[in-house]
């Protein structure tokens, strides 16, 4: 008894040990130690203003203000809820005020936290901030970021703490999720690719963060990277930010390139107009930034690999298929056909081919035919505009039916929209509009 008892201690002891190895390798082994050695660009009086004005530039492109500033906020306040399956983020304060911002950061402090993903204090940040993304960030553009930051208006406001479940609260468990999935490094060159591939990568898997929206995650809220760009439902929020690569979702190879600068800088193009988050995305950063940036970002994303949709095994196959007799499919059609003509043709015309620029055409819309029809059913419940841009300064929005229309008549309308001009997706349920009716609008 005494022998067993022993080598049982000796196995817990084994393994605490390893779990302590293991930490230890997160907290500290996985950081960036040759890039933190790197120093820090202190700048003359002659350049001062520009880096700031540059800094400013890249703030916009990290679009850090759509999170670090509540609804009718003071900008950068903090204070915004970021929603998740693990409970609720709460962005902090990242003005110059002492007592409650950065203030008394270094530029070292902010370099720490974009690249290693720790705070001044030494505390490990929670993913929810992408420093998986910013982590690529180069030293140079962290410094002009900071001195744009200790250059916007002080605000005091004390931070709030984040509300999660347990076990996500216990922020030392921070470490063992940094070593499965963490690897700080900054971007480097491709060299098999053109300058203007580069700055795209770097914008869009670095400062751009689109992987944080456009990736799926695992039950611990990591992704497969910062290329992953195979899409993902933003949890708690019930949108959905379509796969950039399937071609069964939004395969941006196939788009032409004025088709897709137009999207991303003015919100819409000739057939189609981003909506919710994006929308939001749209008009706080991607319209600011130049026409060069905007080019080599497009020219990246067009020739993102385009990913083939696994194809179901018999059985899920079987427990998906849609038993639908011809006649009740008929039903649906001429049911969501007199819908559609009383609330929608006048804008998406009778062939739904809508007015270019103006109202999104349905017709073969990769949008409307996703097998996740969050985005759809919420546009349809709560209506929304495309984002006021420079280059669309009064844009025409879709009004609201939730008080018009039942789950049923939703599941219909859309269904039928879904299933003609030779649109071919799923019909949509009642259940499933029901879903989404009292989602945040956030």
């Amino acid at each position: 008894m005494k022998r067993f008892l022993l080598i049982l201690l000796a196995l817990v002891s084994v393994s605490l040990l390893g779990a302590a190895s293991v930490a230890a390798y997160g907290y500290y082994v996985v950081d960036d130690h040759q890039a933190a050695l790197a120093q820090a660009h202190v700048p003359n009086a002659a350049n001062a203003a520009e880096l700031v004005v540059r800094g400013a530039y890249l703030v916009r492109a990290g679009n850090c203000m759509s999170c670090h500033t509540a609804r009718g906020g003071a900008a950068f306040a903090g204070g915004r809820v970021l929603q998740t399956e693990f409970g609720d983020f709460v962005a902090p304060n990242i003005t110059p005020d002492v007592k409650t911002g950065i203030g008394n950061w270094s530029a070292e402090d902010f370099w720490q936290a974009l690249h290693n993903g720790k705070g001044r204090d030494g505390r490990m940040l929670y993913p929810a901030f992408p420093y998986t993304n910013y982590s690529k960030v180069t030293r140079a553009d962290s410094d002009a970021m900071y001195a744009y930051f200790q250059f916007i208006p002080k605000v005091e406001r004390p931070n709030q703490p984040h509300e999660l479940r347990f076990p996500y609260d216990q922020r030392a468990l921070l470490a063992f999720w940094r070593a499965a999935y963490f690897r700080p490094t900054v971007y480097r060159q491709d060299a098999q690719q053109s300058p203007e591939w580069n700055r795209g990568a770097y914008l869009v898997n670095g400062l751009g963060h689109c992987s944080a929206c456009h990736s799926s995650r695992n039950m611990l809220g990591a992704n497969a990277g910062t290329a992953d760009l195979s899409g993902g439902e933003l949890a708690l929020t019930s949108w959905y930010a379509p796969s950039l690569a399937n071609g069964k979702e939004i395969n941006l190879a196939q788009w032409q390139a004025p088709q897709l600068l137009a999207l991303l800088k003015n919100g819409i193009n000739a057939d189609t107009a981003v909506s919710g988050p994006m929308a939001e995305v749209v008009s706080a950063s991607l319209q600011h930034l130049s026409d060069q940036d905007m080019s080599a970002m497009v020219t990246y994303l067009r020739a993102t690999p385009a990913v083939k949709a696994e194809e179901k095994d018999i059985f899920d196959r079987a427990l998906s298929a849609q038993n639908i007799s011809q006649e009740t499919m008929d039903g649906v059609m001429k049911s969501g056909a007199a819908l559609y003509k009383t609330h929608c043709i006048d804008c998406h015309g009778p062939t739904g081919a809508g007015v270019p620029s103006i109202y999104p055409a349905l017709k073969g819309n990769p949008a409307i035919q996703t097998q996740l029809v969050a985005n759809p059913v919420r546009l349809i419940l709560a209506g929304g505009f495309p984002p006021v841009t420079k280059g669309n300064p009064r844009p025409y929005g879709m009004p609201p039916f939730g008080q018009v229309l039942s789950d049923n008549e939703v599941a219909l309308v859309l269904s039928y929209v879904r299933n003609v001009w030779g649109n071919q997706a799923s019909v949509v349920t009642a259940a499933e509009v029901n879903r989404y009716r009292t989602a945040t609008l956030d």
